[in-house]
């Protein structure tokens, strides 16, 4: 049988109340096989993120079937850790025996390379933000929008990168205190929970900056036999063109000005080495391509891995199904304001190339 894991990344959420992470994706890929989405800690560290992902397909697969496993931003790393050979996941965990299951690694929008966001989000300030922009995407998918309330809040703090990350963390606490309670208290009970596990371990983001990623990366190395495959993302840099986007919501408005300042985080990033091969067909999708380019989390130039499945143009939420279409049933909630043009029509195309790498 042929089994598929989709693996949430460090916003992490798999399933919290109505709210899915994968719930545009699960339906495009049920024709291939059983599909289950991973329960994994947010922000705790690879290796523990790794150990959940094999518990999740040692329970649920057997000696026989066919595991593929596909991995949105950092939950393609714990993918990549759990197939490694030799791996070692800690507890005396022998991960071989579900590693020899696995026949094909998707990553989606990962930082294989690391991002240069994850040194921001280590800092007092920068920690303070990721919780508030964590709690933002969640209210924009369940609600569709931010409450005026919390946009008046932040207007002041989102002139800039350097003023956002220089101001008082309690502002941004005091944002996120006002976005909890503007959740029914079920909700709201599902979301401290949420957040609690994130203030229990935070040991993922500092493995996601650009030097600890070169240690992950010659250190773990692809299964023989596994096919490895990925799916690159890149979101129109910042410009006229998003600001038109948003047109005159203040909801739309303030959300291209968060993206903007995301992206700004995420363009610190130098020029890796690529193969020669991959690096040419981005530049064929990708018209002057640099490495200031991202999703608005992660650098385009750090996804690669493995075949190149598909480049979009798409922000880091984008490619999940989490852009603007709400004519849809169930609808699609955009993340940030971006003007890049997301649609559909893309996603569908980008999961049916999903699929066919996987049936091959």
């Amino acid at each position: 049988m042929d089994r598929i894991y989709l693996v949430p990344g460090f916003f992490g959420f798999a399933n919290l109340g109505d709210l899915r992470y994968f719930g545009h994706v699960v339906p495009l890929l049920r024709d291939l096989g059983e599909v289950e989405v991973v329960r994994t800690h947010p922000t705790a560290s690879l290796t523990t993120r790794a150990r959940l992902l094999h518990d999740a397909v040692a329970a649920t697969s057997k000696p026989g079937d066919r595991v593929h496993l596909i991995g949105h931003s950092s939950g393609g790393l714990d993918a990549r850790l759990l197939v490694a050979p030799g791996a070692k996941l800690g507890n005396g965990l022998d991960p071989s025996a579900v590693a020899e299951r696995v026949r094909t690694v998707v990553t989606v929008a990962t930082p294989h390379r690391g991002t240069p966001s994850a040194e921001v989000f280590t800092t007092v300030a920068g920690k303070a933000l990721l919780r508030a922009l964590s709690l933002m995407t969640i209210v924009v998918l369940r609600r569709g929008g931010l409450p005026l309330q919390a946009l008046l809040q932040v207007s002041d703090l989102l002139v800039s990168t350097e003023k956002l990350l220089a101001s008082d963390p309690k502002m941004l606490d005091e944002v996120f205190s006002g976005l909890l309670g503007e959740l029914s208290p079920e909700r709201r009970q599902q979301v401290a929970a949420f957040f609690a596990a994130m203030g229990t371990d935070q040991g993922l983001l500092p493995q996601l900056m650009p030097d600890a990623m070169r240690l992950f990366d010659a250190t773990t190395a692809d299964r023989p036999g596994v096919r490895y495959g990925s799916v690159v993302t890149r979101a129109r840099r910042p410009g006229m063109v998003g600001v038109a986007s948003a047109g005159f919501s203040p909801v739309a408005q303030a959300g291209f000005v968060w993206f903007t300042l995301c992206w700004g985080l995420a363009s610190r990033f130098g020029d890796p080495e690529l193969d020669g091969a991959v690096r040419q067909a981005l530049i064929e999708r990708y018209p002057n391509l640099g490495p200031a380019d991202n999703d608005g989390m992660v650098p385009t130039l750090s996804q690669p891995w493995g075949e190149l499945i598909r480049a979009v143009d798409a922000d880091h939420l984008d490619v999940i199904g989490h852009f603007g279409d709400r004519a849809t049933d169930p609808p699609h909630h955009d993340w940030f304001t971006t003007g890049t043009g997301y649609d559909r029509r893309a996603f569908e195309a980008t999961w049916i190339d999903v699929a066919q790498f996987l049936a091959t």
